[in-house]
């Protein structure tokens, strides 16, 4: 019996198995770099976003949501838009009701336009970090704290953030659980 079969195989499979554990910080470093999904690197944890020294142009910023099919959920921003200096940290939200007689696991999903305007919107707190657990006819108001980077590009002065909510109870991490998550505050 010829043994490089069986070796060859076992280590297709060792590396499938590598490769498909590996996807998922692969898709997150990925992200973070190119600001796809509105993922930003955190660069702005420290001196824009405590002080922002560096304040420079006004650029406007829309809020929008994108109802995502089959959920009925009451999903809106606070403010439609604002105006800001790049380097000026700001801070807004965004409002749901679970209008479902049971409770459920939301997950918002970003998305940032025009796309190259991704990688200088840096969210300090955003409640798309989160899976967020909503009681049955339970409403919540969720904060967004971000800075525009001081660097963006000239031609840009206007850019949407946009979130589409997603129903995930079925694929909620366990600690996620609407029933078993204690509530703190509002």
């Amino acid at each position: 019996m010829n043994l490089s079969t069986p070796k060859g195989l076992v280590l297709v499979v060792l590396f499938m198995f590598a490769f498909g554990f590996m996807l998922v910080p692969l898709y997150d470093v990925i992200c973070e770099v190119t600001g796809l999904n509105g993922k930003t690197a955190g660069k702005y944890e420290g001196a824009l976003a405590d002080g922002a020294e560096e304040k420079g142009r006004p650029v406007k910023i829309q809020f929008v949501v994108n109802k995502n099919d089959g959920v009925s959920w009451e999903f809106k921003p606070n403010d439609k838009e604002m105006t800001l200096l790049t380097g000026e940290r700001r801070q807004t939200s965004y409002a749901v009701t679970n209008t479902y007689n049971h409770a459920v696991v939301a997950q918002a999903v970003p998305s940032v336009a025009p796309a190259e305007a991704a990688e200088y919107i840096h969210k300090i707190e955003c409640f798309c970090f989160e899976q967020q657990p909503l009681e049955a006819g339970e409403h919540k108001d969720m904060p967004l704290v971000f800075v525009i980077d001081p660097e963006l590009p000239l031609d840009i002065k206007k850019l949407t953030l946009s979130y589409t909510l997603f129903d995930i109870t079925d694929k909620a991490a366990p600690d996620s659980d609407p029933h078993k998550v204690k509530k703190v505050g509002n």
